[in-house]
């Protein structure tokens, strides 16, 4: 049960505050080291030399999988992605894509809520960085719907839940990342996401329609005299707003898609683009590109420290057994591959109750992963169902980011429960288009990959 002690101990420092990056490194040399100790007083053993046999040399190989790490070219693709998302922000692309979407739509009952869904599909395709969406969709869109009288609820909802859809919509950090525990082509993943992705923007947009046209006072739409442009001067502004991103969306997945490059490689060629669109957009200096390359570095910093500490803590796990007491429970459910697959998805939906995204996929799931393959689970198949499901941490109470991102920037009359309530529904449409991913894959066109 020790490797059941580490995970408890694990979260309880996460609780208290300990930094994320640190923490499951901490627990894992801590109990590591144990080890050498408790097998001295069991053994009756000169306590020093089993201290370090047992304990110092479990880590001897930390080097080498360190090494590995950096020479993993797949990883290579996370922070020239963030880098592209970084730019594009800096570049005030989400502030036009929201002003042009939001006066097209703005005359339609709910016109503004579905402009910000829209928008936050586009942000995820081309940007991918969730904080930065939330943000910028509060700071614009939140004041649009309250001075037009929106449901705070609503308001608040939608925006948590468009921000997150970078986490499923490709090119997804979350999907690069999972491509590597599950060592698939993070291509097939990026496919495989597509319409999944789709289907929650059409399942937003028709959530959106139902409360408006059931309350009429939930979100009005904004009257004809407040609009100061023609229809076709919105559709061509709107056009002008959206063509730019569209165009680097293709480039950056038409490229994958196609074969033509690795997602590395069009990584790279994203963020060559973002560049190109902040200089069409009089948005770069040098400042702007050093600021980026900086904030970049701070994230990829981040990530990277995670997954160090999860290495080293996955180390400690197997080398205590915990990974066959997981297993051993695991295997002996009831309904075999879809007992694993009900009680793993509840199992990661809980700790995203806790913990982020990163730390979920690189301690979590590398113990499920041989469970899945020996029951002859689809990997592409799977890891589309934890990434759908590693969405919903964002916007699960108390810890969820886009919470936090969302109160950050709201004015004092949104409060904090609005917020939670507000994303209760969005939540609800999440699960259920999981548990139809579940039930009938082939309605999202991916019956071809799991067969």
């Amino acid at each position: 049960m020790t490797g059941i002690v580490m995970f408890g101990a694990g979260l309880i420092m996460l609780l208290i505050g300990f930094p994320v990056a640190f923490t499951f490194g901490t627990v894992a040399v801590i109990f590591g080291l144990s080890f050498g100790v408790v097998d001295a007083l069991q053994n009756s053993l000169p306590i020093w030399e089993t201290f370090v046999d047992t304990g110092v040399d479990m880590f001897g190989f930390m080097p080498f999988r360190i090494y590995s790490i950096m020479q993993n070219t797949i990883l290579m693709a996370v922070p020239l992605f963030i880098f592209m998302g970084i730019i594009l922000q800096k570049s005030q692309l989400a502030e036009k894509l929201l002003e042009a979407m939001g006066t097209l739509f703005g005359e339609l009952r709910g016109g503004v809520a579905i402009s910000t869904v829209l928008v936050g599909a586009l942000l995820a395709a081309s940007t991918g960085v969730v904080g930065a969406s939330v943000v910028a969709m509060g700071v614009i869109s939140l004041p649009v719907m309250l001075k037009y009288n929106y449901s705070k609820r609503l308001a608040t909802g939608t925006i948590c839940a468009s921000g997150t859809l970078g986490q499923i919509i490709p090119p997804s950090i979350v999907l690069i990342i999972l491509g590597d525990v599950f060592q698939v082509p993070v291509g097939d993943l990026f496919k495989a996401a597509v319409v999944p992705g789709v289907s929650l923007v059409g399942a937003y947009v028709l959530y959106i329609i139902i409360v408006a046209f059931k309350d009429k006072n939930a979100a009005p739409a904004i009257p004809p005299t407040d609009l100061n442009e023609t229809k076709i001067q919105q559709i061509i502004r709107a056009l002008k707003a959206i063509i730019p991103p569209l165009l680097l969306i293709v480039l950056v997945l038409g490229s994958i898609f196609a074969g033509v490059a690795t997602p590395t490689e069009s990584a790279a060629v994203g963020s060559v683009g973002a560049m190109i669109l902040a200089i069409a957009y009089r948005q770069f200096s040098l400042g702007m590109l050093k600021d980026s390359a900086l904030e970049t570095a701070k994230v990829t910093a981040m990530v990277f420290a995670i997954l160090i500490g999860a290495t080293a803590f996955s180390m400690v796990f197997t080398y205590a057994g915990g990974d066959t007491i997981v297993e051993n429970f695991m295997m002996s459910l009831p309904g075999e591959k879809w007992g694993f697959i009900i009680t793993s998805m509840l199992a990661i939906m809980f700790l995203g109750f806790f913990i982020d995204f990163v730390e979920i996929s690189y301690i979590i799931v590398p113990i499920l992963v041989p469970i899945a393959t020996n029951l002859g689970i689809n990997p592409v198949w799977y890891a589309i169902l934890i990434a759908m499901n590693l969405q919903t941490s964002f916007l699960t109470p108390p810890f969820g980011f886009s919470l936090f991102y969302l109160r950050g920037v709201a004015p004092d009359s949104v409060r904090t429960v609005d917020i939670y309530k507000g994303v209760m529904p969005f939540i609800a449409i999440q699960v259920l288009i999981l548990a139809i991913l579940v039930i009938e894959p082939s309605w999202f066109g991916i019956s071809s990959i799991i067969k």
